[in-house]
């Protein structure tokens, strides 16, 4: 799996998606309780994907300071 490059992103356009995967990682969790989905690990890469958008957003906070 390729390593996304984040760091052209502006601060609102980071939080936005850090938002938009944020619901779906709950929507998903939601519907694996109720009945299992297919790829469970589609909730594991969804956490990391919110990680390293936050960690793209804390350095481009740093870097506007």
């Amino acid at each position: 799996m390729a390593k996304e490059n984040y760091s052209g992103l502006t601060e609102q356009e980071l939080n936005d998606r850090i938002r938009q995967e944020k619901e779906l990682l709950v929507k998903m969790n939601l519907n694996h309780t109720v009945s299992p989905i297919e790829n469970p690990s589609k909730i594991r890469s969804t956490r990391r994907l919110i990680a390293q958008l936050q960690t793209a957003l804390t350095a481009v906070k740093q870097k506007n300071k």
